[in-house]
């Protein structure tokens, strides 16, 4: 095919018609067409050639040029396409370096091999424009509701035609028993849209927690208009879930406003989530309240929180066990999800009798390690000390509260403990010298002769072994295998040591040792806080 030869308005006829199918810019087309042009005119000029395609936009005509750029002498590599200076001169008046010499040389004649390669050109550019069209137009609805069409399904991945474009749903984000046909409706949640080799690939997702915030946002205008907030989501897909919401309006009831008239608000989204029942929870401040609603239906006697281990103690009567537990544990796992605290649940009858046992090892412990007659040490135990330590350290105005302890009685006490403590802790550092502890580790701040001994059990017997250590290893943690949550046991976990402190000791003796620059180490902890406020603000 001769370029001179051919109607030259077909190429922008063909663009425009492929753009128009494509959804694309019609520049995008020509531009593809010029690239193969100019790839066609090299194999038949030679590759080593600068040969550039211009085709007229309004005309169609197609313009081949041949440029030549001016280079330093030492930096001629390619006589086809650069030239000296000197060379320049007989084609240009005053040539500089980067100066082009341009002149047009004729169409050349496309052969069948060369006008298949073009069309190849043609399309991946097409592709690549669409691709990043597709991108462009999903990114920034990524959570977001959209409805599709079913396309196929493929090794129970299920592929949805969105518009302008494809979704898959995969097995795992798909609800419980749900199976689907071509052509059938469905509505998805846009989990996350990437930009892949082959394409940007957008995930949907059915089970997500966000899903279902989402449908109560389409039905409740409440919750649209900001009136009403959606603070937690956990979800058993297909089964059970809860919600948590407040009301910014003390005169809308946030639970009513969701459950709607005759349950028709909340009974469409249990329609679309075939049927999963939904608990509508109120949403409180206070974790121990809020963990009362949570754990509805069942009833709730006294809940203990734990703070720092982020863990929270539910005692319910003996008959609401099973209720508060629920099937298979689902009614416990989503308050548990709701809270964002680990949950410990047991009876009246079990509560009892683990504080009467605490009571009894804390007595024997006062008993064996003071010296003191069992009413005595019940005393102690009954004002709240728990361990030595306690006893040891506190302000003496506290021993003083209790029945028949004077000062002289409470410096007593005071001494032993502190005796006591001091003999322990000489003989856990004499332990662990003989296993090798060297005095960097010893000299290590934080780091009780108890903690030493137990490191040099597990063979860390350096400071550099100390620094190698990961946190979770220090502090014990949770890794899961195959569905199943597995306990990972930490070597300072039995001395309460939290990760957050395991994570602040590894660094610190990485900086001791020179591992880490302090300096580099404030830098980045800088821009994560940045980074974390850009995000807050955002959201």
């Amino acid at each position: 095919m001769a370029i001179t030869s051919a109607n030259q308005l077909e190429l922008l006829q063909t663009a425009e018609a492929v753009a128009r199918e494509k959804m694309i810019d019609p520049s995008l087309v020509v531009e593809a067409m010029e690239e193969s042009l100019a790839r066609a005119a090299k194999s038949r000029y030679g590759a080593e050639m600068d040969i550039r395609v211009s085709i007229d936009r309004k005309t169609g005509k197609a313009t081949f040029t041949r440029v030549r750029t001016v280079v330093e002498d030492d930096e001629l590599e390619n006589y086809q396409a650069e030239f000296t200076v000197d060379q320049a001169k007989q084609y240009l008046e005053d040539p500089k370096v980067g100066d082009q010499f341009i002149e047009e040389v004729p169409p050349v004649e496309m052969g069948r091999i060369a006008a298949q390669s073009a069309k190849q050109v043609i399309l991946q550019k097409v592709r690549e424009a669409e691709r990043d069209r597709q991108f462009e137009e999903f990114k920034d609805r990524a959570g977001t509701i959209i409805n599709g069409v079913v396309k196929r399904e493929e090794y129970g991945n299920v592929i949805v035609d969105v518009g302008r474009g494809e979704g898959i749903l995969r097995r795992n984000e798909k609800i419980g028993r749900e199976s689907y046909r071509p052509n059938d409706r469905i509505r998805c949640y846009i989990k996350d849209v990437r930009r892949e080799t082959r394409g940007p690939q957008i995930f949907l997702s059915r089970t997500a927690p966000e899903f279902m915030a989402e449908l109560f946002k389409m039905e409740v205008p409440e919750i649209y208009d900001g009136i009403i907030e959606i603070k937690a989501v956990a979800r058993d897909p297909g089964s059970r879930a809860k919600i948590a919401v407040i009301s910014y309006d003390g005169s809308i009831d946030p639970v009513g406003a969701c459950v709607g008239m005759r349950g028709s608000r909340v009974q469409a989204v249990v329609n679309e989530l075939q049927g999963e029942k939904i608990d509508i929870i109120p949403w409180n401040e206070d974790q121990p309240t809020f963990l009362v609603n949570a754990l509805q239906p069942a009833e709730v006697s006294k809940v203990v929180l734990d703070e720092e281990a982020g863990k929270i103690e539910v005692v319910v009567p003996d008959e609401q066990l099973s209720l508060a537990i629920g099937r298979r544990g689902q009614n416990v796992r989503l308050a548990s999800q709701l809270t964002a605290l680990d949950i410990d649940i047991m009876t009246e009858a079990e509560e009892s009798e683990r504080r009467q046992k605490e009571f009894e090892e804390r007595t024997k412990l006062f008993m064996d390690t003071l010296d003191l007659d069992e009413f005595f040490a019940q005393l102690l135990v009954s004002e709240g000390f728990s361990n030595l330590e306690e006893v040891a350290y506190v302000e003496i105005d506290e021993l003083l509260v209790i029945d028949g302890v004077d000062e002289d009685t409470a410096a007593e006490l005071q001494a032993r403990a502190r005796d006591f403590i001091e003999e322990q802790n000489r003989k856990a550092l004499e332990a662990a010298r003989e296993l090798g502890v060297e005095d960097s580790l010893v000299e290590f701040e934080g780091l009780t002769p108890q903690m030493i001994e137990a490191l040099a059990k597990d063979g860390v017997l350096t400071l550099e072994d100390f620094a190698t250590c990961a946190d979770w290893e220090l502090a014990g943690g949770w890794t899961t295998s195959e569905g199943e949550r597995i306990k990972d046991d930490g070597i300072l976990e039995p001395f309460g040591l939290s990760l957050e402190e395991a994570q602040d000791f590894v660094m610190t003796a990485r900086i001791i040792l020179g591992w880490v620059d302090p300096a580099e180490l404030a830098a980045d902890e800088e821009a994560e806080e940045d980074v974390t406020e850009t995000e807050e603000a955002e959201a």
